[in-house]
Order: structure tokens, then C-alpha cells, then sequence
């Protein structure tokens, strides 16, 4: 009796919603048939069948949220019968209230009893629950939660909940008042309770209230705990452009002759911060608690905007690639991200980040490190200024901004301002990105 469940299609997924059911109660399914869209933390994907046979029940409605491992319908071959196996609930149609949805586990969704006796102990539900390690209550709460609680001696137990059906999110542990939750421990001296700053009504000003969808909490979540616990910081350079407007133009030139495509400078800068990153590996890194772990090849996570956040596929072994691979790469993943055709594994394993805002006129910004990787790039857009040119004269010039955010615990100063020299000799020599 094959029973589809919901898959877990990304690293940090812990439920999902099913947006649309594409083959519908009585249709034959053959294995790789796309039987419906599912909505993840990081993207919208279609779910494959692996049986084949008739659907012969489906048992999540459209816009039902459902955890990894829940079951989602029944695909039975000819002449076979369903078991006695319970059916399971979706955990809210997508249009309730946080505060009614039911939590899908083990088949069973909470009665509303049941649900607030669970929210009163701090579990808020069921699935994915961690035992609080001090009075035994059963603790729903997030794996990053979980991790950010370790690290702070901070007790589950004691915390409320804003997550769906009272999940502990990161948010929850970050901001949760001195004291609470800590097991007893003292309160430092002249230390004061750190609350949640949350908006207002504001008296005669119309606004609209939009649900968090499970792509935008997770990166709220990821950001909030890439701010608060990884030690950020910042160099900035100021390269001449003018030599690659150069090289674009007569590369694009003898490829058109060719008959091959254009590149753009958002693909040169990408090959630029692959090469580099391999010339100066200790940048391409990762902080894993008692180690360090530097990345023998360079797999490069680009930052792409789609309607409901930002996404990073990743190009793997982006040194060994030419210009023209890259931009495909490129535009393929672009295309497919927003789309939402993406599939789990393309957004996995990335050592390193770049993040270009110069399509949009922003000339500099610092971006937030991607973790668990070291550091990202900030690209901003080429501007014509005036500049002191080696005759100590002024004229004008084009200047491109680039800004490295690293995590400090894995690069120090003097590592990143090598790898910035790198990268600066690598833009402004581009014809090296040919060799």
C-alpha cells in the first residue's frame, strides 16, 4: 500500500504546504508524474511520484500544512486494498489563523483541547518536539532554535512560542527576557529584560497584515542568527571598471563573429571571486564549532531576488568554468529560481557568496554572511566619476564597489585584504579569467 508523505525537499524543512494537487482523486500516477506543488522554506517545488498505480485518496486539502513524514494521499496498484492506517489532517488551510491550526503527526491532527494543554507546557504541539532536559515537558521548537538555546544555557521549557501551532523559532530564544528560561541561573547585575519590539496599531493609518510564508521565516530566522551570534566585518574596494567595460566589449564582439552570446559583468565578477577564492582558500570556509574547514574547490551560492525573498542556487566548481559556462549557469538558475523550479539539491554545499545589487543603481552596501559559510560579496554598480588619474590629473573615470562581510572567528583582517587584492588584480587584469 504505497503512501505518499510529505518529503523533506530542503536541509531546513520541517513542514510544508501543498499549493495544488496536479493529478486528482481517480487518475492513474506513473513513477516521475508531478502529482502536486509543494511550498518549502525556501521555494515552491514540484513533487514527483515514485509508485505507480491509481490515486486513490488524498487526504491534505489545497493550502494544508503538513510536517516532513506526514502522510499526503494513497496510490494503490490494480487489485490491491487500503489498510486501516488513519488518515492524516493537513495542519491549517492556508487562509486560518495561526491560533487554530492543528499540527499533523503520526496521522493525528491536535484536537483544540489537546492543542492548548500543549501550548500552556511550552510544547506548542506535537512533531519535532526536544525534551527541555530539566522538567521533562516536551518542547516543540526549531532546530536553530534548539542550537542558539544550547549555546545560551536557555531552557525551552520556560519560552512561549510564535511559530506555527506555538513552534519555538529562533526569534523566540533571541528575544526572550534575561532570566526566563534560564534554569534558575541569576540575572546578571544591572542587566535588564530584552523584549520583542513589535508594532503597534497606529490610530487612523490603513495597513495590511501578510502572513509569513515558510521562505520568508526561515530567512528571518537564518539572518537574525547570522547577525546575533556570527561577528561580522567589512572591507571595501574601489576598483577601475573601465578595463573590464573593455574586455566585455571586444569578448562580446569576437563571439558574436563566432556565433556565441553575451556575458555580463555580474559573470565576470563571479569568475573574478571563484578565482580568487582559490588563489586565497582561507576565505573559502566554514566555521565548524572546535575546527575550521577549508573548501577545496570553490562552489559558489548566487544571491537571486524572487517574489517572496531571496534565493542562493549554487554553481559548483565555479574556478574550473569559463566565462561562458558561468553565465549560462547563471541565467539557467536565475530562470529556474524564479520559476520555482529548483531543485533541493541546487541550493545545497555553497562555500562562498555573491550578491549584486548593481542592476538596481546601488553603488555600495554590506551584506549579511550566508551561513555556514565565512563571507559574501557585495557588488554595486559601475559609476562614472571624477578621478586622479597617474598624471595627477582629473578625469572621468568608471569605479565598481566591492564589499567583503567576513566572519571573524574564520577570517581575520589581514586574510581578507589578500583575497580583496586578489580579486582587485583579477578585475582589473581581465583577460587573467581566460587563462
Amino acid at each position: 500500500m504505497p503512501e505518499i508523505t510529505m518529503p523533506k525537499l530542503s536541509d531546513t524543512m520541517t513542514e510544508g504546504t501543498l499549493l495544488r494537487w496536479r493529478k486528482k482523486k481517480g487518475d492513474k500516477v506513473e513513477v516521475g508524474d508531478i502529482l502536486a506543488e509543494v511550498e518549502t522554506d525556501k521555494a515552491t517545488m514540484e513533487m514527483e511520484s515514485f509508485e505507480e498505480g491509481t490515486l486513490t485518496d488524498i487526504f491534505v486539502p489545497e493550502g494544508g500544512k503538513v510536517v516532513v513524514g506526514a502522510p499526503l494521499a494513497l496510490v494503490l496498484k490494480e487489485g490491491e486494498k487500503a489498510g486501516g492506517k488513519p488518515k492524516a489532517a493537513p495542519a491549517a488551510p492556508a487562509t486560518e489563523a495561526p491560533s487554530s491550526r492543528p499540527t499533523v503527526a503520526s496521522g493525528r491532527p491536535l484536537t483544540p483541547r489537546a492543542r492548548a494543554a500543549a501550548l500552556r507546557s511550552g510544547g506548542g504541539g506535537v512533531g519535532g518536539n526536544v525534551n527541555s532536559g530539566v522538567t521533562g515537558v516536551r518542547v516543540k521548537a526549531s532546530p536553530l532554535a534548539r542550537k542558539i538555546a544550547d549555546a545560551r544555557g536557555v531552557r525551552l521549557a520556560g519560552l512561549q512560542g510564535t511559530g506555527p501551532g506555538g513552534r519555538i523559532i529562533a526569534f523566540d530564544v533571541e528575544n526572550a527576557p534575561v532570566g526566563v528560561g534560564s534554569g534558575g541561573a541569576p540575572t546578571a547585575a544591572g542587566s535588564s529584560p530584552v523584549a520583542a519590539i513589535l508594532p503597534t496599531p497606529i490610530a487612523g493609518m490603513p495597513e495590511t497584515r501578510i502572513p509569513l510564508s515558510g521562505m520568508r521565516r526561515v530567512i528571518a530566522e537564518r539572518l537574525l542568527a547570522s547577525k546575533t551570534q556570527i561577528p561580522h566585518f567589512y572591507l571595501s574596494i574601489e576598483i577601475d571598471a573601465a578595463p573590464m567595460m573593455a574586455f566585455r566589449k571586444e569578448y562580446i564582439e569576437a563571439k558574436s563573429a563566432a556565433g556565441g552570446g553575451k556575458i555580463t559583468f555580474n559573470d565576470i565578477a563571479l569568475s573574478a571571486v571563484a578565482r580568487a577564492a582559490m588563489q586565497k582558500p582561507k576565505v573559502n570556509a566554514a566555521f565548524s564549532g572546535d575546527a575550521i574547514i577549508q573548501y577545496g574547490s570553490v562552489n559558489l551560492s548566487v544571491a537571486i531576488a524572487v517574489e517572496d525573498g531571496l534565493v542562493t542556487p549554487v554553481i559548483r566548481d565555479a574556478q574550473k568554468l569559463s566565462l561562458k559556462e558561468i553565465s549560462a549557469s547563471v541565467k539557467d538558475l536565475a530562470l529556474r529560481a524564479r520559476d520555482k523550479k529548483l531543485k533541493p539539491e541546487e541550493y545545497a554545499g555553497g562555500t562562498i557568496t555573491v550578491s549584486n545589487l548593481g542592476a538596481y543603481g546601488i553603488e555600495q552596501f554590506c551584506a549579511i554572511v550566508n551561513p555556514p559559510q565565512a563571507a559574501i560579496l557585495a557588488v554595486g554598480a559601475i559609476v562614472k566619476k571624477p578621478v586622479v588619474n597617474s598624471r595627477d590629473e582629473i578625469e572621468i573615470g568608471h569605479r565598481m564597489s566591492i564589499t567583503l562581510s567576513g566572519d571573524h572567528r574564520v577570517v581575520d583582517g589581514a586574510v581578507a585584504a589578500e583575497y580583496m587584492s586578489a580579486l582587485r588584480k583579477l578585475l582589473e587584469s581581465p583577460a587573467l579569467l581566460l587563462l
